[in-house]
């Protein structure tokens, strides 16, 4: 579900972007939808990309035939974290070899606060609309 929801936000975010081009010189704050569609798109981004990241490592078969599907020779053992996301199958001489592809933890990492920046600037900008109402 995740790509089906990213690239409905991609889209209604290029919608919008193209038909509220501004008139004047003048930058203003964008619209509450706009800002949803922002925090949509960068949270099922770093969501997505946390998912690849986690699953990069995990298999059914046991970590050794892991690892040496990997290609990494000798005794292994395999390292996990969190954040960053991290898989690695370690040999016994100490050399470690990623199993996670490396653009998953800048997508989670920028993702992550494009997120609370768009709920955030969504929220103030909800606010000064519903303001300036009374």
């Amino acid at each position: 579900m995740t790509p089906f929801v990213f690239v409905a936000a991609a889209v209604g975010l290029a919608w919008r972007a193209f038909h509220r081009l501004p008139v004047s010189g003048w930058w203003r704050l964008p619209s509450v939808g706009t800002c949803a569609l922002v925090a949509v798109l960068a949270g099922s981004a770093a969501l997505g990309a946390y998912t690849w990241g986690a699953m990069s490592g995990f298999y059914i078969l046991d970590p050794d035939q892991m690892c040496a599907a990997r290609g990494a020779a000798g005794d292994h053992v395999v390292t996990r974290m969190t954040l960053p996301v991290s898989a690695q199958c370690v040999t016994s001489g100490g050399v470690g070899t990623e199993l996670v592809p490396g653009w998953v933890n800048p997508v989670i990492f920028l993702g992550l606060p494009l997120l609370v920046l768009a709920l955030t600037t969504g929220s103030y900008v909800g606010v000064r609309r519903l303001r300036a109402l009374r």
